[in-house]
């Protein structure tokens, strides 16, 4: 491999190349610039490209070798040795600050709820769109993006949330994205330039958002969400203009937002002329046999509404790829925002996206993601029904996640605390409360990247902790 490497030699220096060479290495592994595992160029590429003779970089890397710096490899070259201490032990995150794509060790059930379901990614059609965007691909296709996103993926996302979403709107209203956390970043700056202060958020909700609105600025506050969903009476009484809501699947408890909610909600956005921030997050993903997927939201008051979608859990969280439907003058300032933070999302992945939904590949793989789906929200009641008596899976059966209710009195922190010494990490309700203290027991559970069998075992393990065993 032509591997190349920035080294600092002055021929003019009363040092010789060698020592130079030795002394730069060990400096920049010392600090950490060269980690544990690099590969370094060969000594006669390394050379080469110093304009030295061959025999001043073999004596550097032997000596470096000799030293314990390095190690050469037969077949596989010098790295940086792989064991080598170089600064102090990184800090590792609590349990409940890691991302859930961190797999804490000892863990053997990982339910947290997230966006791990990259099993399931279609890896055969995504590569198979993927290359016949590049055969076809031009000199623009590789230039900076448009900021809104490329025409072909805002008319095919148009058409396809028009048809499984039921969202009025059209390619000129729509804006591509790098996932949810943008679309909040870029809405939570648009309010604040409107003179909007705060923003009202489900409670329960997520407490990543929570902190996310206020570092952006905004006050978050806190409206309580019950069976029906968002209160819209709490929120008309706290004098917010704005609210950001998951009314399809509310996060965590699943429920949906009532006919009656609806009308309310969009009664009050039209009246006070607020805005409605919709968080489709999972709107693919439904698992009631025979039931309809409820529509969304954007539709009930279109121009008082942001819709922001994502294929973070239809695809996978790491293409950070996201949408935005919204009233075309809001989306022109969203529009001007995003010029001043990126040049765009990255325009191949765009594309391959594009031909995924325009040929049907995409309806494929939801109608797969759904058949599994169904069976993990099966297995996960079943479980529940048979290990844990008087608990109960409440909301609609859709998306990566279940919240289960537990029986009144039981102690959640210690429920949280015994599963995680059975090799069960699960998240407790209290930290997605603004008021943690009020909040009903209650276990947010991930649990379609399990297989059926593994969520049989978490569950019953969770169940001896509950029962005191």
């Amino acid at each position: 491999m032509a591997l190349h490497m920035a080294v600092d030699v002055v021929r003019e220096s009363k040092q010789s190349l060698t020592s130079q060479i030795q002394r730069f290495i060990r400096k920049e592994i010392a600090e950490g610039i060269l980690h544990p595992g690099t590969r370094l160029p060969s000594s006669r590429r390394l050379a080469d490209d110093l304009g030295v003779s061959r025999s001043v970089v073999v004596e550097a890397f032997g000596q470096l070798v000799a030293e314990g710096y390095l190690e050469a490899v037969r077949g596989a070259g010098t790295r940086v040795v792989e064991h080598l201490d170089t600064g102090p032990a990184p800090v590792v995150p609590a349990l409940l600050d890691e991302g859930p794509d961190t797999h804490p060790p000892g863990v053997r059930w990982d339910l947290r709820p997230g966006g791990r379901n990259f099993s399931a990614f279609p890896r055969r059609e995504w590569l198979s769109c993927y290359q016949r965007v590049l055969n076809r691909a031009d000199a623009t296709d590789h230039g900076y993006p448009p900021p809104a996103g490329e025409a072909g993926l805002r008319r095919e996302l148009a058409h396809c949330l028009g048809r499984l979403r039921g969202v009025r709107t059209g390619a000129d209203q729509v804006m591509v994205v790098a996932g949810f956390a943008q679309t909040l970043a870029l809405v939570c700056a648009v309010l604040a330039q409107e003179g909007v202060d705060a923003l009202g958020i489900e409670d329960p909700g997520h407490s990543g958002q929570r902190q996310f609105v206020r570092d952006s600025g905004l006050r978050p506050v806190p409206l309580p969400v019950d069976a029906e969903g968002i209160d819209v009476d709490a929120l008309a009484a706290s004098g917010v203009r704005a609210v950001l809501i998951t009314p399809a699947h509310q996060f965590p408890t699943g429920v949906e937002l009532s006919a009656g909610r609806r009308e309310a909600l969009a009664r009050w956005a039209r009246e006070t002329g607020g805005w409605v921030i919709e968080d489709d997050y999972d709107g693919g993903l439904w698992y009631e046999q025979g039931g309809i997927r409820p529509l969304a939201f954007q539709r009930e008051a279109p121009d008082r509404v942001v819709y922001a979608g994502t294929a973070s859990k239809t695809l996978a969280p790491g293409l950070r790829l996201g949408w935005i439907a919204a009233p075309r003058p809001l989306l022109d300032k969203l529009l001007r925002v995003r010029a001043r933070q990126d040049l765009g999302t990255d325009t191949l992945t765009q594309l391959a996206f594009a031909e995924l939904l325009r040929g049907g590949l995409f309806d494929r793989h939801l109608r797969r993601l759904n058949a599994r789906g169904r069976d993990r929200r099966e297995a996960l009641e079943e479980a529940v029904r048979r290990h844990l008596p008087g608990a109960r899976v409440i909301g609609r059966a859709a998306g990566l996640h279940a919240y289960i209710r537990l029986p009144r009195g039981t102690d959640e922190a210690a429920v949280v605390a015994g599963a995680l010494a059975r090799s069960v990490l699960v998240r407790g309700a209290a930290p997605f409360h603004a008021r943690p203290g009020t909040a009903a027991p209650a276990l947010v559970v991930g649990h379609v990247h399990l297989p059926c069998s593994g969520i049989t075992e978490a569950v019953r393990a969770i169940a001896e902790v509950a029962k005191g065993r």
